[in-house]
């Protein structure tokens, strides 16, 4: 195969890869939904995704694949912590007290995070006037789309105000994590790194579960022990090894958009499974949210053309 045919057959696996993680992280909402009925946050995470990465692993040295040895564990400790813990983590946490399809939309945002922690790291983007009014205008969506929720009195404000911190806590991590990635991750360990990262992350998680005293409230039954296996096998072994593929062949900007579409699905399986409210504001917020990305892509698209003219 020639260099051409080569590097074109890549980009076909990972516009796949990426197509693969907007599907599928739109339904893990859902799972993770159903799956908190009877098995706490950072226990879900963490069997989830230390089942996941000895899975992976697993099936990666059974095929003669490499694994990250002990000189990488450190730094893939480190993404695994911003990645899963804070990422998945705070996703899971927040979804206790907002719904799934808030919950998705709230990680609509995740776009503005990912460049705004990009341009803090060596050779990132710098952040411009126009991207400030972008980041301006998706705050503006947020405060539409929260503030029913964070205003509700008594103790469903302060849930809703919980929820809501620990989705932004998520993004900024796995913001963190995936800028750290693009930069420490070589492409040919992408799929060992990410066995390592949610093996990892799984016992990190699995550490926090025990000094928050979960485990007396875990339990399973055949709805419960489902979606952890879904979250396990789809959510984790191929919608991670997908995004890791994608993140390590595409742009970060190409490759964040997939929080457009993650939202759409999990807001449609919400209300036909769970049958969580449909509420017009969602729409318009998470419209305004777009319109910032929007404002901000359209920085980016033209501070790379002027640079090439």
């Amino acid at each position: 195969m020639t260099t051409a045919g080569f590097n074109a057959a890549t980009m076909r696996r990972a516009w796949i890869a990426w197509a693969a993680v907007c599907i599928i992280w739109g339904t893990t909402y859902l799972a993770i939904k159903v799956g908190l009925d009877t098995i706490p946050p950072f226990l879900m995470g963490g069997l989830r995704y230390i089942a996941s990465g000895i899975i992976l692993g697993g099936w990666l040295r059974l095929h003669g694949h490499a694994v990250p040895g002990r000189a990488d564990w450190g730094r893939l400790a480190i993404l695994g912590f911003f990645m899963l813990m804070l990422g998945n983590g705070g996703v899971v946490w927040g979804e206790q007290y907002l719904s799934s399809g808030l919950t998705a939309v709230l990680i609509g945002t995740t776009p503005f995070w990912m460049v705004s922690v990009d341009a803090v790291f060596p050779g990132g983007e710098r952040m411009h006037a126009r991207q400030w009014i972008g980041l301006a205008v998706g705050f503006l969506g947020i405060v539409l789309l929260v503030w029913p929720d964070i205003t509700a009195g008594g103790a469903a404000g302060h849930r809703g105000m919980l929820g809501v911190i620990a989705i932004q806590i998520a993004c900024a991590g796995w913001a963190l994590g995936s800028a750290y990635t693009r930069r420490h991750v070589m492409p040919h360990d992408l799929l060992g790194s990410a066995a390592a990262q949610m093996f990892f992350g799984g016992v990190i998680m699995t550490a926090a579960g025990t000094l928050t005293g979960e485990w007396s409230h875990l339990s399973f039954n055949p709805r419960t022990s489902l979606a952890l296996a879904y979250l396990t096998i789809f959510g984790g072994v191929i919608a991670f090894s997908a995004f890791s593929y994608a993140l390590g062949h595409l742009d970060i900007a190409i490759v964040s958009l997939y929080s457009y579409i993650n939202p759409v699905i999990a807001v449609i399986l919400g209300i036909l499974i769970l049958s969580e409210p449909f509420e017009w504001r969602m729409v318009g917020a998470a419209a305004i949210i777009v319109v910032g990305i929007l404002v901000v892509r359209a920085t980016e698209k033209k501070e790379v053309q002027l640079s090439a003219s």
